[in-house]
């Protein structure tokens, strides 16, 4: 692309800076986040061509129409994606954003208006639901001890996928208390600070997560490196990490197993069930987000808060019915 994706702070363009200052300031987004924004101008930048308009800069009416044109056929929450990239594009080359003009905004609050739905929410598992996928695995193969330390791990640590398969080894701490579980890539941490989460020990020891992901290490032999790994139909385990997709998939397919519905389940299911369930156990917003790691006050952690406990704590409970 044209310029370069990183965070603009000052009216000089970034080639007035050092590559080591360059190198610095594109380190400020994730790479996921950067290559993101580079697929998204992309798309900005093959629709101006196609219309013989400059991209870069591009005037705040050629900015409309692109949002016009994508109405049509894409999401709001693609749409916004989108526009964050222009944004980005154009204050990484030095220029005015033209997504601040009034006129866009008009329009990209008119698409929201018209077109706009509830974000899909990952569907939550009551632990009787997690018990009983747990329970229709065969805990004598490999396969089956990965999916099970997959299941409760990640219901234990309320983890993302992409958390999941960046665990390793290193990052587990065992004590008397249970373990301590570096996160090594967290959405509120990109300077790489570092957070922790734990896991406690279970009261059942069929679905204790800490034994299931002793059993797991144990029996894939696995010292160091990536925790969750490709198991082989001949049982053999690879040496690097399984994809986000993989996790979802693993999850899907054992609550398939179990005869549950799978049509909205995630890889962010776990992360969604730990947050209910702890919720309907009567647990404090405080003590969730703590686990969690989300902001105080997070709207979304308050949404699923409000619907683990929606009937713990609701006045339908006290009407004399």
């Amino acid at each position: 692309m044209a310029t370069e994706l990183a965070p603009h702070t000052n009216t000089a363009a970034p080639a007035t800076l050092s590559a080591a200052a360059l190198e610095y300031a594109k380190a400020s987004r994730s790479p996921a986040t950067l290559a993101a924004y580079r697929r998204d101008f992309t798309h900005f930048t093959s629709w101006c061509r196609d219309r013989g308009e400059s991209a870069i800069p591009a005037t705040p009416e050629v900015v409309a129409e692109y949002l016009t044109d994508l109405a049509a056929e894409f999401k709001p929450s693609t749409i916004a994606r989108r526009l964050a990239a222009v944004s980005v594009a154009h204050q990484s080359g030095g220029y005015d954003t033209p997504t601040r003009h009034p006129a866009v905004r008009a329009v990209n609050t008119g698409i929201r208006r018209t077109h706009g739905t509830a974000p899909k929410e990952a569907a939550a598992l009551s632990i009787g639901e997690i018990r009983r996928m747990i329970a229709r695995v065969d805990r004598n193969t490999l396969h089956g001890k990965r999916d099970v330390a997959i299941i409760l791990a990640g219901f234990a640590l309320a983890a993302r996928p992409s958390e999941l398969v960046a665990m390793e080894v290193v990052d587990i701490t065992r004590s008397s208390e249970g373990l301590t579980v570096r996160v090594r890539h967290n959405k509120r941490d990109q300077e790489g600070r570092g957070a922790e989460r734990v896991i406690v020990a279970g009261t059942d020891v069929e679905t204790c997560p800490i034994i299931a992901l002793g059993e797991w290490l144990a029996a894939a032999a696995i010292e160091s490196g990536p925790v969750f790994r490709s198991v082989t139909r001949h049982g053999h385990v690879g040496d690097r990490a399984l994809s986000t997709n993989s996790v979802t998939a693993v999850l899907k397919q054992r609550a398939a197993a179990a005869d549950l519905d799978t049509t909205r389940l995630s890889g962010h299911s776990l992360r969604v069930s730990h947050v209910t369930t702890a919720a309907a156990n009567g647990r404090p917003e405080r003590e969730i987000a703590a686990q969690t790691l989300h902001a105080p006050g997070s709207l979304v952690l308050r949404r699923y808060i409000r619907h683990g406990s929606r009937f713990t704590e609701n006045s339908a409970k006290h009407l004399g019915l």
